[in-house]
């Protein structure tokens, strides 16, 4: 079972999410959208969007810090263990908080607002059920195994054991001596990333890159407004 959960799925959950992308690309140009219903609703729609996407952004920045940056990189600048685990635990459950109460605030917009609703599809709903418990379950495993004092310390176990997997000599003895909420954020993280490509999240992967190098579109008025003869009709015969 360690074989194929750290040592399979890592390499499986990434071959989906490339193929998936070529694939996405390929024959289904027009549907790599968002699929955005701000033409429905914006009021509140203008509050959830940001609240969500600064939310995951700062919990998938801190994924990468806590699992690539190595302890000797942060100890060489000073920063011993405690206080790296007090700006993972403060900071991380920020993150987490700001990105569930973005989910809420999207889900309850669908769940309000009848044509959003009729929009809203069974993968959208699907996604945002594995969204949100892969971001709650990261947060219960960080809560239940930490406190201000002392936390359980991952960059030993679960940090090198991601970075084995781009070595292709995946470390999966480290993964059997970590926490199981760790390890069922963990997977579920896998599945996530094998199913972007195949729902709307596969956004994150675009950029208006185009939009810096592209002509300037130039607007030229028509110029002034000139009155224009009126067709000749019947003329009023005063009594």
């Amino acid at each position: 079972m360690n074989i194929l959960l750290w040592g399979a799925l890592p390499y499986v959950a990434f071959a989906l999410l490339v193929t998936g992308l070529i694939w996405r690309h390929r024959y289904d140009t027009f549907g790599w959208t968002t699929r955005s219903s701000q033409i429905y609703e914006s009021r509140l729609l203008s509050v959830a969007s940001p609240v969500f996407h600064y939310g995951i952004l700062f919990v998938l920045v801190g994924h990468l810090m806590g699992l690539f940056v190595p302890e000797s990189w942060t100890d060489a600048i000073g920063v011993d263990e405690h206080v790296y685990h007090l700006f993972s635990l403060v900071g991380g459950t920020l993150a987490g908080l700001l990105a569930i109460g973005g989910i809420a605030l999207l889900v309850y917009r669908r769940r309000t607002n009848a044509p959003v609703l009729l929009a809203t599809t069974r993968n959208d709903k699907f996604m945002y059920v594995l969204l949100l418990g892969e971001i709650a379950m990261g947060l219960y495993a960080k809560l239940t195994n930490s406190s201000l004092g002392h936390g359980y310390d991952y960059r030993t176990t679960i940090a090198p054991w991601s970075r084995s997997l781009f070595t292709l000599d995946p470390r999966t003895d480290l993964m059997s001596g970590a926490p199981l909420t760790y390890r069922i954020h963990a997977v579920v993280g896998m599945v996530l990333i094998a199913v972007v490509p195949y729902t709307r999240l596969v956004h994150m992967f675009s950029a208006p890159v185009q939009y810096l190098f592209r002509p300037y579109l130039v607007y030229r008025s028509r110029g002034p407004l000139t009155e224009r003869p009126q067709p000749r009709g019947w003329d009023r015969l005063d009594a």
